[in-house]
């Protein structure tokens, strides 16, 4: 895969998971996890809820800007960039902008709701712990998220066969 990567999803959707094991794939890779750049804000943090306060909104494109920057430093570094975020509705087409990389390819695991619940409750971090629902995240995903790039249910794949067809199918994830 030449170029940069982006994979998105409500939380629990495997992205990091599926990230890294992409990037461990390629021989010259970086994986860049969006919520580091929110868990750097320190006094001041205004964490996304439901509510949306503006100031939340604010530091949610400042992360979105930096892990653009980020990818693209990486890709200039000679490496293939892996960025992995929740990253929903009109945030998808802003954040393909941000990255100036090209081909950039698009990822957007979406598995069931059940699916994700299973996964939720079996991993140690809470990604519904802001007031955030899985339908809530779910439907925010399938109703207000435009169709770009490659979108996989991933309900029944294992990391292996997500990565495997993420690979194969990278031509169709392509955003120019």
């Amino acid at each position: 895969m030449k170029g940069a990567v982006l994979i998105t999803g409500i939380s629990a959707a495997g992205k990091s998971t599926v990230a890294q094991a992409l990037a461990e794939r390629l021989p010259r890779s970086a994986h860049v996890r969006g919520d580091t750049f929110r868990r750097m804000v320190v006094g001041g943090r205004a964490d996304m809820t439901p509510e949306l306060t503006g100031e939340a909104v604010r530091q949610l494109h400042l992360r979105y800007r930096i892990a653009a920057n980020t990818a693209d430093m990486y890709f200039d570094a000679g490496f293939t960039p892996i960025v992995q975020d929740v990253i929903l509705g009109a945030d998808l087409p802003l954040f393909t902008t941000l990255v100036a990389t090209r081909p950039l390819h698009v990822i957007v695991l979406v598995p069931g709701a059940g699916e994700v619940a299973r996964r939720e409750a079996a991993r140690a971090k809470s990604g519904y712990a802001g007031g955030w629902t899985i339908a809530q995240l779910d439907a925010a995903l399938r109703h207000e998220t435009p169709r770009l790039g490659l979108w996989l249910d991933t309900s029944r794949q294992s990391v292996e066969e997500t990565v495997n067809e993420i690979i194969s199918r990278s031509g169709e994830a392509q955003i120019t």
